[in-house]
């Protein structure tokens, strides 16, 4: 797959960004020539976009990369949003292929390919969110590049480190994969431990034990961990009240979700939401 080399030792420039929500379910991306790399992180929906000649489905949790002078255009309509980054680099740009092998790894480069899937959007929204708190709060460009050059190095690290593991996974490597992106997939829901055990079909003690080994964490602690970094994402991505996202991941009761965020997080949901509150939402 065609990717992006950027050298990170010095950071990249930051130009615009900001979250774009579709006004009408009719919307298309507007027509336009880029003078600058722009990276899409979608939020919601399926945002159809084309660069040149290539025409681009992106779904929820997955990322877009665009170079310079691209001939950009929606070519169906999108109900959708997402999180956008435009930015320079003082390079030109370095087109590699094979930007999944892991013997490209070299310190102070990486290698983003055109379009992936993120192992972790709520980490990238939280970040977009945080950036774009600091262009409101300082509009100070040293922080403002240094944090876009963070962005980048999370896309980066989310791809490599999970696609390009040289070791081979083991049976039980793939059972902690596959009980990982059932616990994501079911983040919304009161999910149990012995829930997960029965539809694996292993021993609740067994399974505990093998992803404690594997993770460093019980899977009880995973589960809770999963549901604080979504509930991050909601407060930075929406204005949905404290109450409301607690129902939404499965909580009756909204002060044992407040106790468990601040266990974890170190700050109370609001505290949260209000350190990083001056998101940029675009309608255009």
């Amino acid at each position: 797959m065609k990717g992006y080399e950027f050298l990170v030792d010095t950071p990249i420039k930051l130009e615009l960004t900001g979250k774009f929500k579709a006004p009408t379910s009719e919307w298309m991306h507007l027509s336009r020539y880029l003078m600058d790399y722009e990276l899409i992180v979608l939020t919601s929906g399926t945002l159809y976009i084309a660069g040149d000649k290539h025409r681009y489905t992106v779904n929820v949790g997955e990322y877009l990369l665009l170079p310079p002078l691209t001939n950009q255009y929606g070519y169906k309509s999108s109900d959708c949003s997402f999180y956008w980054l435009h930015f320079s680099y003082k390079n030109d740009i370095t087109v590699r292929d094979n930007s999944n092998d892991s013997s490209a790894y070299e310190v102070g480069k990486i290698v983003i390919p055109q379009q992936g899937t993120l192992k972790s959007v709520e980490r990238i929204i939280v970040m977009m969110k945080q950036l774009q708190d600091s262009v409101r709060g300082y509009n100070e460009k040293t922080l403002n590049d240094y944090m876009s050059t963070v962005i980048l190095c999370e896309v980066y690290n989310q791809l490599f480190f999970s696609q390009n593991n040289p070791n081979k996974k083991s049976k039980q490597e793939q059972l902690y994969n596959d009980i990982v992106d059932h616990i994501r997939w079911r983040h919304y829901e009161n999910t149990k431990v012995s829930q997960i055990a029965d539809h694996f079909g292993y021993n609740e003690k067994y399974l505990s034990h093998l992803f404690t080994k594997l993770s460093g964490l019980s899977l009880k602690q995973y589960i809770l961990h999963q549901k604080m970094e979504v509930a991050k994402s909601i407060l930075s991505d929406t204005n949905h009240s404290v109450s409301e996202i607690a129902f939404q991941l499965g909580y009756k009761d909204c002060h044992n979700f407040m106790k468990s965020f601040k266990k974890i997080v170190g700050l109370t949901p609001s505290e949260f939401r209000n350190a990083y509150s001056k998101r940029l939402l675009y309608y255009e």
